[in-house]
């Protein structure tokens, strides 16, 4: 009775290693943060050099082998990752820190409405305002309520901001 041993081809192995690198890849892509980019990316050019070379995946220097491509792709891997990967945690605005700051209204405001939209810098703002300010004019941010802005026009900032400054002077 001959009991033989079943021996997978050095191509399919070398396959088997690109299949399983790109599905680690692409879970990384669809669940951010799962960290198996980097050994996906490991496997992946393991499988291409085991194409190119079959014959090291029987050799009594695989294991040398894997260390000797493995190790560097990890690290060429990770240095790309802390190049290209975000840096620090997406930044936050708070309503509170956007007075004084200036804008254009994308979409008409109202009194007593959050309807009207300001863009201030890149974001937009729920907004609204003592009177009704066209699309297109440039505001200035006088305070914040929770989630929403209170503007008035630029102009009359700047008009508002000189009484102030002529009463305090002649008072």
């Amino acid at each position: 009775m001959d009991v033989g041993v079943a021996v997978m081809d050095p191509t399919g192995i070398a396959v088997l290693l690109i299949v399983v690198g790109i599905l680690m890849l692409i879970a990384e892509v669809t669940i951010p943060g799962f960290f198996i980019a980097i050994p996906g990316t490991v496997l992946l050019v393991l499988g291409v050099v085991g194409l190119m070379a079959p014959w090291v995946f029987y050799s009594t220097w695989t294991p040398v082998f894997i260390l000797a491509v493995g190790v560097p792709t990890f690290i060429v891997t990770i240095m790309f990752y802390m190049k290209f990967g975000p840096t620090s945690p997406p930044v936050t605005t708070v309503a509170s820190s956007l007075v004084g700051k200036t804008g254009v209204v994308t979409k008409e405001v109202r009194p007593d409405s959050l309807r009207g939209k300001v863009k201030i810098g890149s974001d937009v703002w729920s907004a609204t305002s003592n009177r009704a300010i066209p699309a297109g004019t440039r505001v200035r941010v006088v305070r914040s309520e929770g989630v929403h802005v209170i503007v008035e026009p630029v102009e009359e900032a700047k008009e508002e901001g000189g009484k102030r400054a002529e009463e305090n002077i002649g008072g």
